[in-house]
């Protein structure tokens, strides 16, 4: 069995930087969104990417894609803001099995309330403390990560409007 490549000093520190400011981040993120509008913000993902599509609507199969989810965890929390009025699902009929989630005038309103708050949570935990520079560096660095670690970073899906 080979030896294990063992961190230096210097990933070691930035692994815990990263560490830290994923779990710090989140954190923050999760906690506006619970308090302000009563979703986690994978829910709140789901809903930008609904409003973001042609329509309002995207095939669930594409859905999960673009948010880095299982089909089956996105079917449960589709089920969910089902509940609350704020997604509906359709049939394909062209495909027995696909469906569409479809964002109703409801959840465009709750996205709309929400967004505020959220963007400016996100300026408050991230951008505010990066320059223009460490911004380009973030995006360049995430990115990298994504790709490398799943293949899943796809810029057309995560490139905004």
């Amino acid at each position: 069995m080979a030896e294990p490549r063992w961190l230096d000093d210097k990933e070691q520190q930035a692994w815990r930087a990263f560490i830290a400011a994923q779990r710090v981040v989140n954190s923050r993120i999760e906690q506006q969104l619970q308090r302000d509008a009563g979703m986690p913000h994978t829910y709140f993902e789901i809903l930008v990417r609904l409003a973001e599509a042609s329509g309002g609507r995207l095939r669930m199969s594409e859905l999960a894609v673009s948010t880095l989810g299982s089909r089956s965890r996105l079917s449960h929390a589709v089920n969910r803001l089902e509940k609350v009025g704020w997604v509906r699902r359709e049939g394909i009929e062209s495909d027995r099995r696909g469906q569409v989630a479809i964002l109703t005038d409801e959840g465009r309103q709750k996205l709309t309330e929400t967004a505020p708050g959220h963007v400016e949570t996100v300026r408050q935990a991230v951008f505010d403390a990066l320059t223009e520079e460490q911004v380009s560096q973030l995006h360049d660095i995430c990115a990298a990560l994504a790709r490398h670690s799943g293949g899943a970073y796809d810029s057309a899906i995560w490139e905004t409007r």
